[in-house]
């Protein structure tokens, strides 16, 4: 009798409906994660999905943006989960399995939660994207924050395009800004483009240049320099552990036309100014860039990136997406290149974008982020999307953070600049996770490594021009604006 009592005793003080719970372990491939479950489990958990963390940088498991919003929502019963991923840099090849495994974790744990929500911030807001499109039926709903909605390979082109142009207009042709081997080739390349970039602020001429080049990743203005210089950095250094993750370079610039980019950006009439105050001509600028020489990408990398990670515009749960307008880091024109991606694959119901009037990367209210996710909450209690226009939200956000300055306002952003998508993609194929027991730091890290993305029979990506291409395994060139090639 005193054993039963005792087991009892013990099942009840487990029991995640009776007392709080804050669990760290490790995933069998490495990744740490961290489980809270409260008192009140109201049981819908939240799979959050944090940010870029550089190599060398700190990584621990995260459930939460910050310390209040984790308070909040413990309080209001809600259980968290969140993994590391088992490494830094650009991570998505791990990341997706990582969460979906702190998801099977948690309910190991505690019993199978009556729903999960994913959400995420920054890359991770790219990484609850992915998880909604390759993992939808796991998720009730899906928030994705100052994501990297654009895709990888869109990512990665445009961030080229700026400092290309930086390149061309100020510094040595020689400069390298893809194929880099290590991070001290890396980190040489923005200290000679810095340097290069800060000296022509001298000029006015030196001044229009830098805000063409700026435009061309529609870098906001006021600021646009101090973003730019950003920039720089990170398609350079971040870009260096990118391709040591692709194996090899998966950007390009051959057959892009800048004139047809530039007339696509949101800072246009500013740049036009600038160069008429200086004297200078646009055009001819335009045409020095498209003479200059161009950069191809590996089609291993391509496909890599492709898969790890760019985006269907097929969410297979509801997806919301928030963005500040003045994101100098992830520009908030990637939203309008994801929902360009929706519209073309027929998904427009499943996604919503709301957008707050503010300056900086992820820089949300606490409020902001849980009205948000309340509204993701009410699309799946109803079936029905609630109105998530800016009264609507603000009121929300004012009720979690009375003291908040929320700032949700209307807002429609430009065109991407140079969209990448598979939209077009009738059956994207991506492989089956494989997994594995060491991390790329116990593999080394040897930037001519194999693509992991090389499979037989996968379609080749056609890299050349502004708008996405496929070549498909039988030959020939597929404009995937007209045709529907696997990829």
């Amino acid at each position: 009798m005193k054993v039963l009592l005792a087991a009892t005793l013990v099942a009840g003080l487990l029991s995640p409906a009776e007392a709080p719970s804050h669990v760290e372990g490790t995933l069998p491939g490495g990744a740490t994660y961290v489980l809270d479950v409260p008192a009140d489990w109201n049981r819908t958990v939240l799979l959050y999905s944090h940010g870029y963390t550089p190599d060398g940088a700190p990584n621990p498991a995260q459930n939460a943006p910050n310390a209040a919003v984790r308070s909040a929502l413990l309080a209001r019963g809600y259980a968290l989960a969140g993994s590391s991923y088992r490494d830094t840099g650009w991570v998505l090849e791990h990341a997706l399995p990582d969460q979906l495994a702190t998801l099977d974790t948690f309910a190991d744990r505690f019993g199978k939660p009556r729903r999960a929500i994913a959400w995420g911030t920054s890359l991770g807001g790219m990484i609850t994207t992915g998880l909604a499109e390759r993992h939808g039926p796991r998720f009730a709903g899906a928030l994705a924050m100052c994501g990297l909605e654009q895709g990888g390979i869109a990512n990665w082109n445009n961030t080229l395009d700026p400092v290309f142009a930086v390149r061309t207009f100020f510094s040595d042709p020689a400069v390298p800004l893809v194929h880099l081997p290590d991070q001290a080739t890396a980190l040489a390349s923005v200290a000679t483009l810095t340097a290069a970039l800060d000296a022509a602020q001298a000029t006015p001429r030196g001044r229009a240049r830098t805000a063409l080049a700026a435009a061309l990743h529609n870098l906001p203005r006021p600021g646009h320099l101090d973003a730019l210089r950003g920039t720089v950095y990170v398609g350079l250094s971040w870009r260096q552990e990118m391709e040591t993750w692709a194996g090899g370079n998966p950007s390009w610039n051959t057959g892009v036309d800048y004139a047809r980019v530039f007339a696509r950006s949101a800072n246009r009439a500013e740049v036009e100014a600038l160069y008429d105050a200086a004297g200078l001509s646009l055009t001819d600028d335009l045409a020095l860039l498209n003479r200059a020489p161009r950069i191809s990408a590996a089609p291993g990398a391509v496909r890599y990136v492709a898969r790890n990670l760019t985006f269907t515009g097929r969410p297979a749960t509801p997806l919301l997406t928030i963005h500040t307008t003045g994101d100098a880091l992830v520009p908030v024109q990637v939203e309008r290149a994801y929902a360009d991606a929706v519209h073309a694959a027929g998904r427009d119901r499943s996604l919503r974008q709301a957008f707050v009037d503010r300056a900086g990367h992820c820089t949300f209210t606490d409020g902001e982020m849980l009205a948000a996710l309340a509204a993701v909450e009410r699309r799946a209690d109803s079936g029905r999307w609630p109105d998530t226009g800016p009264s609507a939200l603000n009121a929300a956000a004012a009720g979690f953070d009375p003291e908040g300055a929320h700032a949700y306002a209307r807002y429609r952003p430009a065109p991407y600049p140079r969209p990448f998508d598979l939209a077009r993609a009738t059956a994207p194929r991506i492989p089956a996770y494989r997994r594995r027991t060491a991390s790329r730091s116990a593999r080394g890290r040897d930037p001519e490594r194999k693509s992991h993305s090389r499979d037989r029979g996968t379609p080749e990506i056609q890299t050349t021009g502004e708008h996405r291409q496929f070549r498909p395994a039988c030959g020939g060139v597929v404009d995937n604006r007209r045709e529907t090639p696997w990829i």
